[in-house]
């Protein structure tokens, strides 16, 4: 039984990948001038589709809109109850049907094509009523579907999401769109953690920052570090920093047999160190930390002066990591 299940996944799997080949063999200068017409917009792009057709749909919009390109779907049922008046002749619609003969959305092509509005046909079938009234036709036919009576939409409806998929990237590249421009559109996920914080949003800064003086003790710089919880403290002459003494840095002072109280933090720290700057990304300081195999950062301004410093847990507990 279990076999068997395998292998009619692996069926599935085999009808729409090659449904995706076949896909890329067709694909031509109407991909391009479908690129064209959004990149030209000077509206929203409206995605309109019934059925699974809407569901991907939905997904096409969603993908454009957090890659640069502003979208929303529209389902046309309610388009024909008042959502229509959200289409504006500046807008691009896209609509989406297999047979390109859905009752639902052919209703609306003539109040559409009436308004202006540049319209982008996804079907499996360009000669229908759908791919006729298309000022771009991208083919999203399928020689069979996955569903082994060749009747529920899976393999065409893989295509269609492809279809969105390299519209989205292809306008994404174009666009110059970056990571950062994605953060913004994902501020409160992980990759929006990850691409918008800062290090001086979650850097010890003020009494939190552990610092001693350059003519402190060994002893000194161990209370220091205690206090601050960070397994390390700043050495500094005037606010400027000479050098960083860490965890790692007391083993090896041990190792040399130095005494807490007369041994100077100058004798065991590391002169001058790795640090990083208050504007830079939380992401660069986890970047930093990974290469070097170390746990902790001074974090310096503009002019060079200590303004605090971070460690690997304020990564975590920001979700950077």
């Amino acid at each position: 039984m279990a076999e068997n299940f395998i292998q009619l996944g692996k069926a599935v799997l085999e009808t729409e990948s090659q449904a995706i080949q076949d896909a890329i063999a067709r694909l031509d200068e109407r991909f391009s001038r479908a690129c064209e017409i959004i990149l030209q917009c000077q509206g929203r792009v409206v995605v309109v589709g019934m059925g699974k057709s809407g569901h991907v749909g939905s997904k096409i919009a969603a993908t454009l809109a957090s890659t640069g390109t502003p979208a929303f779907f529209v389902h046309p049922a309610e388009a024909q109850h008042g959502d229509m008046g959200m289409i504006t002749p500046q807008d691009v619609v896209i609509t989406l049907s297999n047979s390109g003969e859905t009752d639902e959305v052919t209703t609306l092509l003539p109040l559409i094509k009436r308004m202006g509005a540049p319209l982008i046909a996804m079907t499996g079938r360009p000669e229908s009523t759908m791919g006729s009234a298309a000022d771009v036709v991208l083919d999203t036919s399928v020689e069979k579907e996955a569903c082994p009576l060749n009747l529920a939409p899976t393999a065409s409806t893989t295509v269609t999401l492809a279809m969105g998929d390299a519209l989205a990237v292809a306008l994404l590249e174009t666009r110059g769109f970056t990571a950062e421009d994605f953060a913004l559109s994902h501020p409160a996920g992980a990759l929006g953690r990850r691409l918008l914080l800062h290090v001086s949003d979650i850097m010890h800064s003020g009494d939190a920052l552990p610092k001693v003086g350059a003519d402190a003790s060994l002893a000194d710089a161990l209370v220091e570090m205690t206090r601050s919880g960070l397994g390390m403290t700043t050495v500094v002459d005037n606010d400027q920093l000479v050098g960083v003494f860490t965890d790692g840095d007391l083993r090896r002072a041990f190792e040399r047999n130095a005494h807490p109280s007369s041994t100077g933090i100058s004798d065991v720290m590391t002169a001058g160190g790795l640090t990083i700057n208050a504007g830079q990304l939380a992401a660069e300081a986890l970047q930093l930390m990974e290469k070097h195999a170390i746990n902790a950062l001074p974090v310096l301004d503009d002019s060079a002066t200590l303004v605090g410093a971070i460690n690997m847990h304020d990564l975590l507990r920001a979700g950077v990591v």
